[in-house]
C-alpha cells in the first residue's frame, strides 16, 4: 500500500471539511481532503442550496397568483417542474464549479473515494494510506427514517423530493421540523393539497412556542394542514397512492409520503468505532474545541452531537483549522449559531427561547414581542409576522426570535446582538434605514430599552 502523509487529513467534504481545509491552507498547513462523491457535501449538492431555489421558486410562483393584490396583472399557468429544477441544478453547478476552483486555489490536494478510518492518524481510501499528524471527521449525516419504514417507492425522503419532475397533487409530509415545513410551504405555493404529521404537539417544536404559534396561523391561512400531537403507525403504497396510518385511527391517502423525521450522523461504515472513536448513538463525542478521544483526531459537522446546520460545520471547520494552526481560537458558543427555517413565512432565531432562559436564569426574564403590522416594509410586502426579544434579569438580551417572510435576512444583526451580549440600550440608540424590516428590531430594543415609540409600552 502507498503512502502520503500531510499536516492535516480530512474525511468528508461538505461544509465542515471543505472550510477546515481552505483554512488550513490558508495557515500554510499541508492538507489532503477526501471525498466520495462531491465536494460540497448534501448542503450544496442535496439540501440548503437547492430547498432554497425550490423556496424561491414557490415565491414567485406566489407573486404571480398574487398579484392583482398589489394592482398588477398576473396569470398563474402552472409549474414548470423541468424549467424548475434547471434553474435549481444552474446554481449548484455554478456554485460546485466555484468550490473546485478554491480548492485548486488553496492548492488542497482532493481524493476522491470512500474513505475508511484505520488509524488516530490515517485514512485508506482506494489502496493508498493517507496520514496526518491531525486528521478531521467530517462525514456529515443521512435522511433519517422510522423502524419499518423503508424509503422507496412513494415513500420519499428530501434528496428524492429535490429531484421531483413533477408537482404531487397530494402529499403527506411526515415531520414538522426545519425539512418538513419548508418541503410542505414549496408544494403547497407549487399548488398541492398538504398534510404534515408531527408526533409533538407543534410544528418547528426546537423552536420558542412564540414561533410556533406564529406559522402555525400561518399555515391554517394558507390552507397547509397539519397534525401535531400525534404517532405515525405505518405507510402502505399501491401503484396509484400511498395511505398513511395514524394511532388516532385516522388514514390519510397522498400520492406521497415525506419522511422528514431528521438526519442521523453519516458514521457508520467508515471504521470510527472500529479505530476506538468515542461515540454516543452515532455521533462522535468531542470537547468543546472539538477533539475526539484519540490525540489529534477533531471531528466536525452534523457528526458532532448538536444544531445539524451547514453554517455550524462551515465555522467548526475554520476553528478546527486554527486549532490545529495553533492560533488558540475561541470555543465556538452553539447558542450564539442562527437558525432559519425558509418557509413562507421564514422563521429565524438566535440564543435561547423563552423557556431555556428561565431555566437557566429564573423567572425574572423580560420578554417583548414585536408585531410586524407595525413595520412599513412588512406592509408593503405584505407579511404579518412579529419579533421577539428574551431579556436577561439586569443582563443583555439573550434571545432574538422571528417569524415573516424574509426575516432570515435580519438574522445576521439579531446573532450579532446575542454574540456580543448587548443590553437593549445597547441597540435602541443604533439607526435603522427606513423603510426596511430592520426597524423592527430597533423597535423592539427601544421598547425593552423603556422608550417603545410605535408600540404601547
Amino acid at each position: 500500500m502507498t503512502e502520503t502523509s500531510a499536516d492535516l487529513v480530512i474525511l468528508g467534504g461538505g461544509s465542515g471539511g471543505y472550510a477546515a481545509a481552505f483554512r488550513a491552507a490558508e495557515l500554510g498547513l499541508s492538507v489532503i481532503l477526501v471525498e466520495k462523491d462531491k465536494l460540497g457535501g448534501t448542503c450544496l449538492h442535496r439540501g440548503c442550496i437547492p430547498t432554497k431555489a425550490l423556496l424561491h421558486a414557490a415565491e414567485v410562483a406566489d407573486s404571480a397568483r398574487d398579484g392583482e393584490s398589489f394592482g398588477v396583472k398576473t396569470v398563474f399557468e402552472g409549474i414548470d417542474m423541468a424549467g424548475v429544477n434547471k434553474y435549481k441544478d444552474g446554481i449548484v453547478s455554478r456554485l460546485y464549479k466555484g468550490l473546485q476552483g478554491l480548492a485548486k486555489a488553496h492548492k488542497v490536494t482532493l481524493v476522491e473515494g470512500a474513505g475508511t478510518f484505520v488509524a488516530p492518524n490515517a485514512v485508506d481510501v482506494n489502496g493508498t494510506r493517507y496520514t496526518g499528524t491531525n486528521v478531521l471527521l467530517a462525514t456529515g449525516s443521512y435522511s433519517k427514517s422510522l423502524p419499518g419504514l423503508d424509503l422507496t417507492g412513494r415513500i420519499i425522503a428530501s434528496e428524492q423530493a429535490l429531484a421531483l419532475d413533477y408537482v404531487p397533487e397530494k402529499v403527506v409530509v411526515l415531520g414538522g421540523g426545519v425539512i418538513g415545513v419548508e418541503f410542505a410551504s414549496v408544494w403547497a405555493s407549487f399548488g398541492a393539497d398538504v398534510t404534515i404529521v408531527e408526533a409533538l404537539p407543534r410544528l418547528v417544536p426546537n423552536e420558542d412556542e412564540f414561533a410556533s404559534k406564529q406559522l402555525e396561523r400561518a399555515f391554517r391561512r394558507r390552507k397547509i394542514g397539519f397534525k401535531t400531537g400525534v404517532k405515525f403507525t405505518g405507510a402502505t403504497q399501491s401503484e396509484s397512492g400511498v395511505s398513511v396510518s395514524l394511532e388516532s385511527g385516522e388514514t390519510l391517502d397522498a400520492d406521497l409520503l415525506l419522511v422528514a423525521v431528521g438526519r442521523g450522523p453519516n458514521t457508520a461504515g467508515h471504521g470510527f468505532e472500529e479505530a476506538g472513536v468515542a461515540m454516543d448513538r452515532g455521533f462522535v463525542t468531542t470537547d468543546d474545541r472539538l477533539r475526539s478521544n484519540l490525540p489529534g483526531v477533531y471531528a466536525v459537522g452534523d457528526i458532532v452531537p448538536g444544531l445539524q446546520l451547514a453554517h455550524r460545520g462551515f465555522a467548526q471547520g475554520i476553528f478546527v483549522a486554527e486549532d490545529i494552526a495553533g492560533l488558540n481560537p475561541s470555543p465556538i458558543d452553539e447558542d450564539g449559531i442562527p437558525r432559519v427555517t425558509y418557509s413562507h413565512p421564514e422563521v429565524a432565531s438566535v440564543g435561547l427561547t423563552e423557556d431555556a432562559a428561565k431555566e437557566k436564569y429564573g423567572s425574572e426574564v423580560t420578554t417583548f414581542t414585536y408585531d410586524l403590522g407595525g413595520n412599513g416594509k412588512s406592509q408593503i410586502l405584505k407579511t404579518s409576522g412579529a419579533i421577539k426579544l428574551v431579556k436577561a434579569p439586569e443582563g443583555p438580551v439573550v434571545g432574538l426570535h422571528l417569524v415573516g417572510d424574509r426575516v432570515g435576512e435580519l438574522i445576521g444583526e439579531a446573532q450579532l446582538i446575542y454574540n456580543w451580549e448587548a443590553f437593549p440600550e445597547d441597540v435602541a440608540p443604533l439607526i435603522h434605514a427606513h423603510p426596511t424590516q430592520t426597524e423592527a428590531l430597533g423597535e423592539a430594543h427601544l421598547a425593552l430599552a423603556g422608550k417603545p415609540l410605535h408600540v404601547h409600552g
